[in-house]
């Protein structure tokens, strides 16, 4: 069933963004097939799309997670063929996977749908998804949006703070990114971003050719497609500067090493966008879809992860779906350099080594952590890994036995991965698996910093409360776990994501309220680096997830 768009109507009802990706109302599905009225159907493909679509794609064919289409057929290479879809496992097995979610890295979603919700997305997924529009670059172009004027940007700090110690926080399910003082731990504003900003970046130190001011410039990208730019040295009720669209449905941004441009990645439609740093203006927009490493072609081949070169003018750009990581060379936009390094599926996101030169990304379903060497352009090497593995942003320190190392958290199980990740120094260690860590459950985030003995994991990914409600702490010295905390008691809050201060001697953990995200329920719990006892709470924040030290991501420190 191909679900028609209506642009005009849909714009009217709910804006350039979420009503053209999901579409215009659907007919009914066929009468010997699941149904549901006009009015759970649009719900559930608003529900769809806030909560599902980012794993199991806006088609439903699967990345993360699992193919959901009704119905699906597989060829093996050998021949033999493999069926299965959603309407196979019915209404009632879908209810109870949605509500309980899987110790194979779907959390439950009991604390999110209410029941009749859970009931209703059963049945929708059995039905045949819409297909959404695309978006041009004149498209993107009438959506910008200037709020102060780059001759009025100032030319030092207005607040009179160290702003260089600011954490940007993405509160996510009210669509806007919190600014706290990481010095007082005040929260200074709330900066309306659009929904459920996924990552923000700053302009960063490069190696050869740096912008002014690093760290000064932020760039949000939500799952609406929005890209917004903070600037700290405003006072904070005019941080907001300007905002421009370049998706329905995104995931991550990145800033050229020289300042000049932004990048933002699309989940739908499959593309990319370089927009003008300073006026936020798109400048090109270019198609991922492509022949994935298996040799099909891919129509839904999602830009999953964008991060900048350290050491060389490109930015690398992860195309989920056809796992491949394209190295592009913005010093010519006119003649766009792309170099497609082949890898495994499907990739998602990835960290530096101290280096800059070597990309270590996760290949979540092929259960590999991928490595491009980014000054030959080529891969360097693919490391087996647990379960899905999901680093976030990532940690690399120095193992006792290995020499330099990385890690990784996995979503399909309790394990941080770690492998050596120095070729020069320490060649017979390097792109091997150095240990293993057990941990209580799936987790998203693994983090630490140069001046700390330990390594943090959350659990986020476990279906039962106390688990997900409890990070671990990882000594450096001996691999092994050394603490658990429990962040929280609270009903429907789960423990997730780290991130340090600029000196390294407090770690921040969110206690994310899921089942209140639009409450300023939400709290980051901070604790002392070395004692490993809280210290002090920032509240009245709203689903506090990702947390980022300006000071840390300016200056690569992972």
């Amino acid at each position: 069933m191909s679900l028609g768009i209506t642009y005009k109507k849909s714009r009217r009802a709910l804006g350039v963004g979420f009503a053209l990706l999901l579409g215009s109302t659907a007919a009914p599905a066929l009468a010997e097939g699941p149904t549901l009225s006009e009015e759970a159907f649009e719900a559930s493909k608003q529900l769809y799309f806030e909560q599902c679509a980012g794993c199991h794609g806006v088609l439903r064919k699967g990345a993360t997670g699992k193919n959901l289409e009704p119905h699906w057929k597989k060829t093996a290479k050998d021949g033999t063929v493999t069926e299965g879809g959603t309407l196979k496992l019915g209404q009632e097995r879908l209810e109870k996977i949605i509500a309980w979610g899987t110790e194979g890295g779907m959390n439950n979603f009991s604390d999110i749908m209410t029941e009749q919700e859970i009931k209703d997305m059963a049945t929708y997924i059995m039905m045949d998804p819409p297909k959404p529009p695309e978006m041009s670059l004149a498209q993107m172009k009438e959506t910008r949006k200037v709020y102060v004027e780059e001759a009025d940007y100032p030319t030092e700090p207005l607040h009179g703070r160290n702003w260089e110690n600011f954490f940007v926080v993405i509160e996510r399910d009210v669509g806007k990114v919190a600014v706290v003082d990481g010095d007082t731990k005040e929260v200074l504003t709330h900066i309306p971003t659009g929904y459920a900003v996924h990552v923000l970046k700053a302009s960063e130190h490069h190696k050869l050719e740096e912008p002014e001011n690093p760290g000064r410039f932020w760039y949000t990208m939500g799952r609406d497609g929005k890209m917004t730019k903070i600037d700290l040295w405003q006072t904070p009720d005019k941080m907001l500067v300007s905002e421009v669209k370049i998706a329905y449905d995104a995931r991550d941004v990145a800033v050229s090493g020289d300042g000049k441009y932004v990048i933002g990645g699309g989940y739908w439609p499959p593309h990319f966008a370089i927009v003008d740093a300073q006026t936020m203006e798109p400048l090109k927009v270019v198609s991922t879809r492509g022949v994935n490493v298996d040799g099909d072609y891919v129509e839904e081949a999602r830009v999953a992860a964008i991060y900048t070169t350290p050491n060389e003018p490109t930015w690398i750009v992860a195309v989920k779906e056809l796992g491949q990581l394209w190295q592009v060379d913005y010093t010519d936009l006119d003649n766009l350099r792309i170099d497609k390094i082949n890898s495994a599926k499907f990739l998602h996101d990835g960290f530096f080594d101290p280096t800059g030169r070597y990309f270590q990304i996760a290949a979540n379903a092929s259960n590999k952590m991928v490595v491009v060497d980014t000054k030959t352009h080529k891969l360097e090497a693919m490391i087996d890994t647990a379960a899905l593995p999901h680093p976030g942003p990532g940690a690399n320190w120095n193992d006792p036995n290995c020499g330099p190392v990385a890690g990784t958290t996995h979503l399909g199980v309790g394990t941080v991965t770690v492998w050596g990740n120095d070729p020069e120094g320490h060649p017979d260690q390097a792109w091997k698996v150095c240990y293993e860590t057990e941990t209580d459950g799936a987790g998203l985030f693994v983090r630490t910093h140069p001046n700390s003995d330990y390594i943090w994991a959350d659990q986020t990914k476990h279906p039962e409360p106390e688990i997900q409600q409890s990070v671990q702490v990882i000594s450096k010295e001996t691999g092994e776990i050394v603490k658990t905390i429990q962040i929280t008691e609270e009903e429907g809050s789960a423990a997730v994501h780290f991130e340090f201060n600029a000196d390294g001697t407090e770690v921040w953990v969110s206690k994310w309220n899921l089942s209140t995200s639009k409450e300023p329920n939400g709290e980051i719990v901070i604790f002392d680096a070395k004692t490993l006892e809280e210290i002090g709470r920032v509240k009245g924040l709203y689903a506090p997830t990702g947390k980022f030290n300006v000071y840390n991501r300016s200056n690569h420190v992972t």
